[in-house]
């Protein structure tokens, strides 16, 4: 197992559960929030390598959340992932302006969104080492 561990944001319980034995099966630790301010109290405790998040939250949506861990130094270089039944047309570019690496609209294509995690977290681990120097 690679013990990365991913954050999961959505008040979907079924795509939550879901993505989270995905995940899990694929060697990912996973911690899950369902609303935006527990989004970033969740990010700040459990500090993962990767955010997947959902734009329509409760209490805030993901742009909040990506604009608030954006705000914040323990969080400013983790990367986000953006899983969202809203309209790409759009979303995709704000999410993508707002700092999130990838879009994706639900449903998705399990295979396309794994290899994205992949690379999240390589482009993750090569802007870390870049930022300790």
């Amino acid at each position: 197992m690679n013990g990365k561990k991913i954050l999961i944001v959505d008040d979907d319980q079924q795509l939550v559960l879901g993505l989270t034995a995905r995940l899990k099966a694929n060697g990912y630790k996973v911690v899950c929030a369902t609303d935006a301010i527990s989004a970033i109290t969740v990010a700040r405790k459990e500090a993962p390598d990767l955010v997947i998040l959902d734009i329509g939250l409760p209490a805030g949506d993901g742009f909040l959340v990506i604009e608030r861990m954006r705000d914040l130094p323990d969080l400013v270089a983790t990367p986000v992932i953006v899983l969202s039944a809203r309209d790409p047309t759009d979303n995709k570019k704000r999410a993508l302006d707002a700092g999130a690496l990838a879009f994706f609209q639900k449903p998705l294509d399990n295979h396309e969104f794994l290899t994205a995690i992949r690379q999240a977290m390589g482009e993750a681990i090569a802007l870390s080492a870049f930022l300790k120097t």
